[in-house]
């Protein structure tokens, strides 16, 4: 009868060494495959907030150049609206002056006396005269320069509650795509901060890949006597386009002293650059003036196809959410995104399947 208890009891104490043992390893850190598992599912979640974070950056910036726009075109409405009026009051005095002139001379004009003696005040003689038949030609030329100017006014008046109704809207709009575009920076800081010590590892790792593609585009480029495409004939929005030779390609040259720079959104300067920042300071380094929004650089220069691509070609990712410079063997350089730097990519992978389009300039 003891030996069956005892084996009850051995079975009983391997029972809760069993136990143990999994409930010890169950609360144990993971280990390397694991750690690099999470790793890359966090990559994955803040892989997803950065290509939406591409669209709403470039429309915040595209509502940038469309403020800039209007805030032209009042300052142009107000001077031309000033100088109207200023034009106004000459030929209504001039229209005031031709009436007294009229009226004192030693053979009045019944008509004119008429329209003097009928007026309640001296905006209805000048509408009155303005609609009378006058026989003078110079009185007539008066009144289409008084009526001239009235109308200006008013298109001007127009023009500026038009521009001031936009202006209101893309401000309104400007500050929701800022307030979406905090909130999901702040999502990915959160989720960045739980593989601190992998974000680390895989940075050295990057700077060290980078080091090595910015010498071989070094190289090429200094060896490069002609411009080269990718080689590889694809279809694009545009579909086979023959554009002009690039005669820009040393923007390349340019860009690349800028790999490093951190990605700051709205950045158009050394201190930090998002994509079409980068683009705009490049080329404004040789005199080219470009809006600082993907959406409003599609529409610049010609369209490329996608085989006939140059060295200083503008290439466009998904949905216009992204942009870069084409640097030849089938690389760009570009600011990818929040917590990334200048750098360059292969037109690969992600990039190739979201591939949007390219324009010459």
């Amino acid at each position: 009868m003891l030996l069956p208890r005892r084996r009850r009891q051995a079975q009983a104490f391997f029972v809760a060494i069993a136990v143990m043992v999994a409930a010890a390893s169950a609360s144990a850190d993971p280990g390397v495959e694991a750690k690099q598992a999470q790793a890359q599912q966090v990559l994955a979640q803040i892989d997803q907030i950065d290509r939406s974070l591409g669209p709403a950056v470039e429309a915040y910036n595209l509502a940038n150049v469309k403020l800039r726009q209007i805030n032209s075109d009042l300052k142009e409405n107000r001077q031309q609206l000033k100088l109207a009026r200023a034009n106004l009051k000459f030929a209504q005095d001039s229209l005031a002056a031709r009436l007294v002139a009229a009226y004192t001379s030693s053979t009045p004009d019944n008509s004119t006396l008429a329209v003097l003696l009928g007026s309640t005040s001296f905006e209805d003689l000048l509408n009155r005269v303005e609609s009378m038949n006058s026989a003078s030609q110079a009185d007539a030329s008066i009144v289409k320069q008084v009526t001239s100017f009235k109308v200006a006014i008013r298109k001007n008046r127009l023009a500026l509650e038009t521009a001031h109704s936009q202006q209101q809207r893309i401000v309104s709009e400007k500050a929701a795509q800022k307030q979406r575009i905090q909130s999901q920076l702040a999502a990915r800081r959160a989720l960045l901060s739980t593989i601190r010590g992998q974000i680390v590892q895989m940075r050295a790792a990057e700077a060290a890949q980078q080091r090595s593609l910015a010498s071989a585009a070094q190289s090429r480029l200094a060896g490069q006597n002609s411009f080269d495409g990718m080689g590889v004939a694809a279809a694009t929005a545009e579909g086979t386009i023959v554009a002009p030779p690039n005669t820009h390609g040393g923007v390349v040259g340019i860009a690349m002293r800028y790999l490093g720079v951190p990605y700051v959104w709205g950045g158009a300067s050394p201190r930090g650059f998002d994509c079409s920042g980068l683009v705009m300071y490049v080329f404004g380094q040789i005199g080219i003036s470009l809006p600082h929004s993907t959406y409003a650089l599609i529409n610049m220069g010609v369209p490329v196809s996608r085989d006939q691509l140059q060295p200083g070609d503008l290439v466009f990712f998904n949905g216009l959410g992204h942009m870069g410079i084409y640097i030849g063997n089938n690389q760009m350089i570009h600011a990818p995104h929040s917590g990334d730097v200048v750098k360059i990519s292969s037109l690969s992978g992600w990039y190739a399947s979201t591939y949007y389009g390219a324009r010459r300039v």
